[in-house]
Parts: structure tokens; sequence; C-alpha cells
């Protein structure tokens, strides 16, 4: 295996002559703001694929698979020289891609599943979103009733997903189903790979309160996948959903073992912020500054600890939840500090002038983290009751078959139908 050094070093002199420097330094992607549409991914896709034919794709990802076997502190070393020049941008779908489901398929995948898939998500054939989420069933993920019905070698899904980040520019779903309704909710679920483009499935994207239209709700009717696309094995989705909520509140992201040896530099955004309204001198504005500064030092410590601990334990729920429950919390504090320096100046910008309107989508995004991937009450149990060993919530469907589990009140049952 190379070694760190001569990889950074061959990596360093790879990205100089391939890729393109940055303009700015200020390449924070504002959501609501850089919204990708799917005119807006070929070229995107044609520099993933020049970064996974030199060898830079999957670094730390199964050779047999496409990807390059080497370790994670190789990974850290390839983000850290190519920080400043331009990467593809698939937008939420990098993160649901490469972070979430590939890991996640790697983990519970069949090889010829992933023979026929990992290659084509590394060279950026494949873009792949979350289907997991239901109407009706959101911080009660086991009380989904989108169905998939076995038909010879086939499974056909009907019923209903929401709020699936990037959909409507994804080339595949991962699937949660139910494919046993005579066992308890969490053991009769099974993960599928659909095509986005699969006859009998429909994408609707929906509009958000920042402008951009990234959720999206889908409506299956008679879709139709080869058992070859199933992952994992049948009624066995739950575990397969424990490893992707992992992935999903950020194990997968690549962390330098080192953390930095100080605080970094005094909240950048918000000292630009004070600098441009001629608010640097105000003690208030000095006060706010120096409580995000903080606020951001303990949070980086915080994603640290926690990425040791899953190097040395191994990654779970609870421990992923920390880092997750964090950001929830912290967002709109941060957002509510960039308000509060900036006053109406925050919520007012000249056309074009990204740096004015950052305080003002921030603000509008701040909410984002406390909900998607599990709301923050939803954290506080995974840490309760899977690091704090504290007695679980009493719930009375835990152990009835799911057919039986009433809903709406005395009398109603499931029917094993979705309404689509």
């Amino acid at each position: 295996m190379i070694s760190i050094d001569d990889f950074r070093t061959e990596a360093r002199n790879w990205i100089s002559q391939n890729l393109e420097p940055l303009e700015h330094s200020n390449t924070k992607i504002l959501r609501g703001v850089d919204n990708l549409s799917a005119e807006d991914l070929p070229p995107e896709r044609e520099l993933q694929r020049k970064i996974y034919q030199a060898g830079y794709a999957g670094i730390s990802w199964p050779a047999e698979y496409g990807g390059q076997g080497l370790t994670k502190q190789h990974e850290v070393v390839f983000v850290e020289e190519s920080a400043n020049y331009r990467m593809p941008d698939f937008g939420v779908l990098t993160g649901t891609t490469f972070l979430v489901c590939g890991n996640t398929m790697l983990a519970h995948a069949s090889p010829d599943f992933l023979s026929r898939h990992i290659p084509r998500i590394l060279a950026g054939d494949e873009l792949v979103v979350q289907f997991f989420s239901e109407p009706s069933a959101g911080s009660d993920l086991a009380g989904l009733t989108t169905r998939a019905t076995r038909d010879g070698d086939d499974w056909i899904l009907n019923g209903s997903k929401t709020w699936s980040s990037g959909a409507a520019c994804a080339d595949w779903g991962m699937c949660l189903a139910r494919t046993n309704w005579d066992v308890p909710k969490h053991r009769g679920l099974t993960w599928f790979a659909v095509p986005c483009n699969a006859p009998g499935l429909r994408i609707d994207p929906i509009k958000e309160i920042n402008g951009d239209e990234e959720f999206c709700q889908e409506f299956f009717d008679d879709v139709r996948i080869s058992d070859a696309e199933r992952i994992g094995p049948v009624d066995g989705g739950w575990n397969i959903t424990h490893s992707m909520l992992v992935f999903e509140r950020g194990a997968g992201r690549v962390v330098s073992e080192t953390a930095p040896a100080g605080p970094g530099e005094l909240a950048p955004d918000l000292v630009a912020l004070a600098q441009r309204l001629g608010r640097t001198s105000a003690p208030n504005v000095r006060q706010l500054i120096a409580s995000a500064h903080i606020d951001d030092y303990a949070r980086q410590q915080l994603a640290y600890r926690i990425a040791g601990q899953i190097r040395k334990n191994g990654a779970n729920t609870g421990m992923a939840a920390y880092g997750k429950l964090a950001t929830g919390t912290y967002d709109p504090i941060r957002a509510q500090i960039a308000l509060e320096i900036g006053g109406a100046a925050a919520l007012t910008w000249e056309k074009g002038d990204r740096d004015g309107i950052e305080p003002s989508i921030d603000y509008l995004n701040s909410r984002v983290m406390s909900i998607a991937g599990g709301s923050n009450e939803v954290q506080r149990n995974g840490i309760s009751e899977r690091v704090l060993d504290l007695p679980r919530e009493p719930a009375f469907d835990l152990d009835k078959p799911f057919r039986e589990v009433e809903r709406g009140g005395p009398g109603t049952e499931w029917s094993g139908k979705t309404s689509g």
C-alpha cells in the first residue's frame, strides 16, 4: 500500500495539473440559492468520471468494486489537497450518493449487486437518493406502509415516499418497503434499489420556503423491480436502516484523525458581516461573535471526539446522534446570531450580492437539521437508549403483527394498503 506521504505527493501533482483552482475562497453552498437541475449535471458527471479514471474516487472503498482499497487517511489527504480546487458538485446528491447510500450498499448488498452498481456510482453514472420517509411514517419510520409484493423473481412496489432530497435529479433510489405484514413492524421491512425512471414511479418536487425544490414526494404504482436489486435479506431491512442512519448522521464523512491544535479563525463569516456593516466596535456584536466562535470550536471538537469513538468502538445510531443533535440544536442559534449582528441589513441585499443574501438564507434553512434525518427528539432518544442505557419509552405495538396495529382509535386496523 502506498504511504500517506507518497500518496499526498502524487495526489497534489495530479490535482494541480488536472483540476481548476477555485476563483474565490468562499465556496459555501447556499441551500435555496445554489440549486441544481438535471441540466446542470452532465459537466459534473464528466468531472467525476475524470477523477474516477485517475484513481481518486472511492479511495477507501474496496478495489474489487472499483475503489482503491486504501485507508480513510488516504482519503483525508485527497480532500485536503483538493480543497482549493473545483470538485464535482451534485448538490445534496453528493451526500446521499457517496456518504449515505454508497456506504450502506457496501455494508449490506451482495457482491453481484455491488459489482453492477458501485463502479457506476464512483464514475458519476448513478446518483442515488433515499426513498425513506413517508407521509405517515417519519419519526416512526418502522411504521411505513409502502409495500413490496413478491411476484416470481420480481417485486411489485406500491405506496408513497416523501422528503426525498434530490430525487428529481437522481438515477436510482434506495427504497425501504414492507414485505411482511404478519410480524412486528421492525421485522417485515426490506430494501430495494429502484431506477428513478421505472414505469409506474412518479416524482413530484416540493416547493420550499427558501425557493428551492430539493425535497420530493414519490408515488409507486405497481413498480416492478427484479429481486437482483434487493439489498440484504428479505424482512431484514431494519438492521440495514440502522447502518443508513449512522451514515446519514455523519459517520461516513471523512475526518482527520488529528484535531486542529487551536480554535482556528474567529467566526470569519460573522466578522465579515460586522465589518461590512461597520459594527465591529459594538460591544454586543463583539460578544455575539465571541459566543459563536466558542460554539464553533466546541462543535468541531465534538466531531473529532465522535469520529475517534467510532474508529475505536464502531458506529451506532446513538453515537452518531450526538453530532446530528449538535447540528440540529446549534444551527438555529448561529443563524439567529447573524441576524442580531446584521439587523435589518441582514435581511436586504443588492441583486447578485452573494454575501448579502447568506444570513437570511441561513436563517430560513436553520431548522432543517433539527428535523431532517431524524428530529432532535429522536436523537435524544437514541442517545438515552443506545449510549446511556436508559429504559425505552413505552410502546404498545412492538410485539404485535403490523397488520393488527391499531391506528386512529379502537376498532381500526391497518389494511395493508396505502393510497397513492
